[in-house]
């Protein structure tokens, strides 16, 4: 596995995911940002943060199985969550908790959280985007 993952000493310990990660792979793997769309581009989840984060993940691991990789190839996500208040943060890792859990993965790579505005359409209220590397 390519994908080494780190909580240094002197670095809080987060429960989402590790602070750091070290590739030794020679292929990099970017994954656009992923929002709950189905195969058939029907939104997953109207309403509900925690399915949709599920979804995103789900579509991450699809996108990169198709390329030979998986979560365990992930060095970063990018999460992009509409109108985020700390409040938010139950229903995410409710999400989380949810897809690494039905894809076998632990733990989560580093990650960078943004609040935003809007995404594509006023129906999605998170989008994670990923990048991999894989040998």
């Amino acid at each position: 596995m390519p994908i080494t993952l780190v909580n240094p000493s002197g670095l809080p310990k987060i429960d989402a995911y590790q602070q750091v990660s070290i590739s030794t792979g020679s292929k990099l793997v970017f994954i656009a940002g992923q929002v709950a769309w189905d195969a058939d581009g029907v939104t997953v989840g109207e309403g509900d943060l925690a399915t949709q984060v599920e979804r995103c993940y789900l579509n991450i691991a699809t996108a990169l199985a198709d390329v030979g990789a998986s979560l365990d190839d992930v060095a970063k996500l990018t999460v992009y969550v509409v109108d985020w208040t700390p409040d938010k943060m139950p229903l995410l890792m409710e999400g989380i908790t949810r897809a690494v859990t039905k894809l076998g993965v632990t733990p989560a790579p580093p990650a960078t959280l943004l609040g935003v505005a809007a995404l594509d359409v006023p129906e999605h209220l998170v989008e994670i985007e990923a990048t991999a590397v894989i040998d």
